[in-house]
Parts: C-alpha cells; structure tokens; sequence
C-alpha cells in the first residue's frame, strides 16, 4: 500500500519515539512522511534507550541545570533523568542535574530581551525555583486581566531575570511601540541604559524604529 505524507498522530511524542519525521508544511499544518523516505540511506538507527540518553545529555548541556524528574507536560519534557552530576540548589527541594562541562567556567553576563519560548524561560516551575522569577503569557487572557501586556518579553540582565517588556511591532507604520517596561526590581541608570540600548538593537534588527522608550 502505498503511504502518503499525514498529519502525524504522535506529533507531541519526543523525537526519537516517532516512527516518522517532519516533512514539510501545508501552510500552519505540519505533514509527516515514514522515516525511510526522510533521512538518507544508511542512516544508523539509534536504540530508543540511548536516543533517550543521548536526548538527556543534549538537553542537559543547553540547559545547564535541569531536574532530575519532572510533572510530565505536553510537549518538550523538562527533565534529563540521569544526565549529569547531581546537585543541591540551596532554598530548593530536591536532586538537580548540573552539565559537569559548565561547572567552574568564567560567565560573562549581557542584557537580554528573551522571547517567552526561549528555553531559559520555558520551564515556569524552573523558572520561578531557581530565578525567582514570575511569568504568564497573557495574550490569552482579557486585556483588563494582564498585568504585563498581550506580549511580554522577559529582560535577561547578568545572571538575573529584572522585568519585563510590553511591546508591539508594526510593519506597516516601522515601528517598535514600547508601551511599558515593568521592572520586577528597581532599575539602577545602568540596567535602565543597557535594557534601552537593547531594545534600540531589536527594533534595529527588526528594520523597525523604536518608539516610547524615554
């Protein structure tokens, strides 16, 4: 029989539980081919347990520290089993995993303005138990119900995550429209100038001209 391209049923399975792959797109709808006629011959087959594994590890490495074990969500798991070292993160219950490669490098911290799918922030349990840190996306919610905007952008300053950024961009007028810059802690001058100075950059990359920041 022949198997035509389909709307894959286990399209939130984790990669390498699949029995196909992501072929190509129909406008906003992903189609789905059998394996055999996506990647080239001779491609070796990963046992599930270590795809697991090897899974595991390179989510570890981009994350840095990630749970052990995790509440089970649609979608990206967030945990690395036992990927890793394990860790105690003081003021925080339970076993951690650290990329043993990223303990004792020298960090160099800059300014940021995420989006609210950037890995760092994805996780909103690890966000708030290792950062401290408060987010929704809202663009769901009633506008008379949102505290931050439609659209919020997280502000990344050093190490610490310090606010966040209600903006719009407009492509027919060439604007990027900050409507507010909610701080989560006082701004000093020089997290006020960085946070400013990167907006410009992302209104600049955008081929946007940054309108309301003051």
């Amino acid at each position: 029989m022949d198997q035509q391209p389909q709307r894959h049923p286990d399209a939130g399975v984790p990669g390498p539980a699949r029995r196909g792959r992501d072929r190509r797109r129909q406008g906003r709808q992903r189609l789905w081919d059998v394996a055999e006629r996506v990647y080239p011959p001779g491609t070796p087959v990963v046992p599930l347990e270590q795809a697991h594994r090897l899974r595991n590890e390179r989510r570890l490495r981009a994350l840095g520290i990630a749970r052990e074990k995790a509440v089970v969500v649609p979608g990206e798991p967030a945990d690395v089993g036992d990927a890793g070292e394990p860790a105690v993160v003081e003021g925080v219950p339970g076993v951690w995993r650290v990329d043993p490669a990223a303990l004792g490098q020298p960090f160099t911290g800059r300014t940021a303005v995420l989006s609210p799918f950037d890995r760092l922030v994805h996780d909103r349990v690890r966000l708030a138990e290792l950062f401290e840190y408060e987010y929704v996306l809202e663009m769901y919610k009633p506008k008379a119900s949102r505290r931050w905007g439609y659209f919020a952008l997280p502000i990344l300053h050093g190490d610490r995550l310090v606010g966040k950024v209600d903006a719009t961009a407009d492509r027919r007028r060439g604007t990027l429209t900050v409507h507010a810059v909610h701080e989560d802690v006082p701004f000093t001058r020089e997290v006020s100038r960085a946070v400013h100075d990167e907006l410009h950059d992302l209104a600049t990359w955008l081929k946007l001209t940054a309108e309301g920041l003051r």
